[in-house]
């Protein structure tokens, strides 16, 4: 009989149960907080998205519009100008300088005798013909001289008669035999002296008579007196320097002005051609015309130091706008231009590369036209080429513009 003791029969084994979740466990605490990044990370992606979307939806129609401004398409707004059309036209060519103003005659009116200056007939500025009374001198030293000789003449002409009675009568005795030649000879030479002495008492005469014309002083030219250099009362000499006043001609009257030597052959031909050739003067802003002229002479050298050449020009002056010494601006007309191609100065643009224009097409869009420029006179340029007549032009706006943008072209009105 074995002693072993049977094993016991196997009982089914209990479900496992499951751990409850102790919190004092950080591998049980860890795990629904891993799951936070992944959700801001989604978060940021959608965001993202978003914005992207948006910026997109705001770019896309901007930059459309301005591809389409670029291209001038027919949907692009036109830019307002003001435009110009070229025309046929004349237009003149003017060689330009500065000059002044110079008197054709001056004249300082002095005393040629001494005396006190007694009266005057003018006002200052007055203007006065060759002629007129001026001023007076006292005459009345002279008429005392005047009258001594006379006296003096009567008395020498009253001996001359008696020489020449005794003259005759030695003639008379000369024939008969009764009187030596000698004594005939001696009496003719004395008639003759006193011939002499009628004659330089005759000149006195006249002297005392020319210093009292002298002391009534009349204008030499017609023109303009100036200021009163010497009042009334005060004692006038010969010798002085300064004068009584001075007249200016002021109709007509010149100016002086210069050229470059280069221009000078041009003027030149004109000139032997027998042109007379139109000047005209302007103020010293060049903004006011004041009289219209002819060119007169030429000097006979040209000055080294500037390279000029010094001309004079009459003007009639009938306005009295021009005064002596006035500096003005000379416009010197060489040659007129008939029916050329003219613009307004306004519409050409220059840079460095070439003068050019913006051109209006058919189609309301510009192009950039070369052009070039000859002979500008006022606010008109000649066209030589690059234009013809009727195109049209834009004058103001053109910095808004490029090659191909579509323009709203105001025409303006010609001046």
């Amino acid at each position: 009989m074995s002693n072993s003791v049977a094993p016991p029969a196997e009982q089914p084994a209990a479900p496992p149960i499951a751990p409850l979740a102790d919190a004092r466990n950080p591998q049980t605490q860890s795990r629904p907080r891993s799951r936070m990044p992944w959700i801001w990370l989604a978060a940021a992606v959608v965001l993202g998205a978003g914005i992207y979307g948006i910026w997109r939806y705001v770019q896309t129609p901007a930059a459309s519009a301005s591809a389409s401004g670029r291209k001038g398409g027919a949907g692009a707004a036109a830019t307002p100008v003001v435009a110009t059309t070229a025309r046929k036209g004349d237009i003149n060519v003017y060689y330009t300088g500065l000059g002044s103003v110079t008197p054709i005659q001056t004249v300082t009116v002095k005393s040629r005798v001494d005396g006190q200056l007694m009266s005057v007939a003018y006002k200052e500025g007055d203007l006065v013909h060759k002629g007129d009374a001026l001023a007076e001198i006292d005459p009345r030293p002279f008429q005392v001289q005047l009258t001594l000789a006379q006296g003096q003449l009567l008395k020498d002409q009253a001996l001359l008669e008696n020489a020449k009675i005794d003259m005759a009568r030695n003639q008379a005795l000369l024939a008969k035999g009764l009187i030596p030649q000698q004594t005939l000879a001696t009496q003719e030479s004395l008639v003759a002296q006193d011939e002499g002495v009628v004659k330089t008492d005759q000149g006195q005469v006249d002297s005392a008579n020319l210093n009292i014309s002298y002391c009534h002083i009349k204008a030499l030219i017609t023109g303009r007196v100036g200021l009163r250099l010497v009042d009334p009362g005060n004692m006038v000499h010969a010798a002085d320097a300064n004068g009584l006043v001075v007249i200016t001609q002021m109709q007509p009257i010149s100016v002086l002005f210069t050229i470059s030597e280069d221009e000078l052959q041009v003027v030149l031909k004109k000139m032997r051609a027998g042109d007379k050739l139109r000047v005209d003067a302007f103020d010293r802003d060049n903004k006011t015309k004041l009289a219209t002229g002819t060119l007169a002479s030429l000097d006979n050298e040209i000055d080294p130091t500037t390279g000029t050449l010094r001309l004079r020009a009459t003007f009639e002056n009938e306005a009295g706008t021009m005064f002596p010494n006035q500096f003005i601006n000379v416009r010197l007309l060489v040659e007129a231009k008939h029916g050329v191609t003219l613009v307004s100065t306004a519409a050409v643009q220059r840079n460095a590369q070439a003068t050019y224009v913006f051109l209006v097409k058919p189609d309301k869009t510009v192009t950039s036209r070369p052009v070039t420029v000859g002979t500008a006179e006022g606010d008109d340029s000649e066209i030589k080429s690059g234009l013809n007549d009727g195109d049209v032009v834009v004058l103001t706006g053109i910095d808004k513009l490029q090659e191909g943008s579509k323009v709203d072209a105001q025409i303006a009105k010609a001046s």
